[in-house]
């Protein structure tokens, strides 16, 4: 599933910082276009108990700044909904 999520992000035109498809993790980061500034993302897949289906864990958060007026949520949405029909994802 990691390898989905890889290039979802890479789709997304995030920048992969490291993957290890072994403990399912990724992490990203990604350049908001007016700004510049970096938001960091970090994404874990696993397989659910029944292991039919994975559960993803997902975090985006902004490297400047108190407020990002919803990006960091608003990103986790999108990518969550992306993957939705093959997995139970779990988000925050």
């Amino acid at each position: 599933m990691i390898e989905k999520a890889k290039r979802l992000a890479e789709d997304r035109g995030w920048e992969i910082v490291s993957v290890d498809p072994a403990s399912g993790n990724l992490e990203a980061t990604d350049t908001i276009s007016l700004f510049r500034f970096k938001d960091d993302i970090v994404i874990r897949a696993r397989s659910a108990e029944n292991g039919a289906s994975s559960i993803i864990d997902m975090r985006s958060v902004s490297r400047v700044g108190v407020h990002d007026i919803g990006a960091n949520a608003k990103r986790v949405r999108r990518f969550l909904s992306d993957l939705s029909g093959t997995t139970t994802a779990a988000s925050q």
